[in-house]
């Protein structure tokens, strides 16, 4: 049999380790959180740290591109850059960018015959860029694009102007330029309509008036004398404006509020100051 004293002797230590298991934990979900903290630190500052370098690397592409549109005697506002893909980091690591993208809103640029050609957007988008890193750190050295692409606007007021003629409209139909007139011929007053033949010719872009009728007439031959002339003022060629990295005209589509034109260049040199 035990006594008392033996009850107490054996209880004592089994309340020890019971009084020692809280603290362990605490102290284990201490070092958790210590260790949770650190990493969002790090985690934070690769962060910032990554958003830095890529705003650094877009404002030297924006400061070349400026250039280059100087250079072609053209402006615009200050070119907006956006480096796609993340994390930013790596791709500078390897000297390999998927996509960045290039804005120029309100370009404008001379097309060598006294005009200049405006678009309200030259939206362009550099694929397969090869940039190594000391070419971004120090401005210099070259960041070649694989392909460029890139799309603006001529709308149809700028092109009404080009063609010279009054009382002309332009617009868009099943994927078609429409052109509309008033004029009038031996006394009477024609409604003119007809469709444009759009080709892309040495870098510019031809317009051509086809199948033009007078919708308040008969298809009489001496007024059909009268509106093939006319016609023919509508012609014009549109050359393109003088575009920086080297892009050049590509395809052109109507659309509800302006000729839609299609720009593109191959192994382009994104960090020349000119061309």
């Amino acid at each position: 049999m035990y006594g008392p004293q033996q009850f107490t002797n054996l209880e004592g230590p089994v309340a020890e380790v019971y009084e020692n298991a809280p603290r362990r934990r605490r102290r284990g979900r201490g070092l958790l959180i210590v260790v949770v903290i650190l990493l969002l630190i790090l985690l934070g500052g690769a962060f910032v740290a990554d958003h830095w370098g890529r705003s650094f690397a877009e404002g030297v592409i924006s400061d070349k591109v400026a250039e280059q549109v100087r250079a072609q005697k053209a402006s615009s506002d200050t070119p907006d850059v956006s480096i796609e893909g993340v994390p930013f980091v790596t791709q500078v690591l390897a000297g390999e960018y998927k996509d960045i993208r290039i804005q120029l809103p309100n370009f404008s640029g001379p097309t060598g015959t006294g005009d200049d050609i405006h678009l309200n957007l030259l939206d362009i988008h550099a694929k397969d860029v090869k940039a190594p890193l000391d070419a971004i750190r120090s401005g210099q050295g070259n960041v070649v694009a694989g392909t460029l692409t890139a799309n603006g606007k001529i709308d149809y007021p700028q092109l009404v102007d080009l063609i010279g003629q009054k009382g002309v409209t332009l617009s868009a139909k099943d994927g078609k330029l429409v052109g509309a007139a008033k004029v009038t011929a031996l006394g009477q007053q024609l409604d003119l309509t007809g469709t444009a033949k759009l080709t892309v010719v040495n870098g510019g872009i031809q317009v051509r008036f086809a199948d033009v009728k007078a919708t308040n007439l008969p298809d009489v031959p001496l007024f059909q004398g009268f509106i093939d002339s006319y016609a023919q003022k509508l012609a014009v060629d549109v050359p393109a404006p003088k575009l920086p990295l080297q892009l050049k005209v590509q395809s052109v589509a109507p659309e509800a509020d302006g000729l839609n034109v299609t720009f593109g260049a191959d192994d382009v040199n994104l960090n020349a100051g000119g061309l």
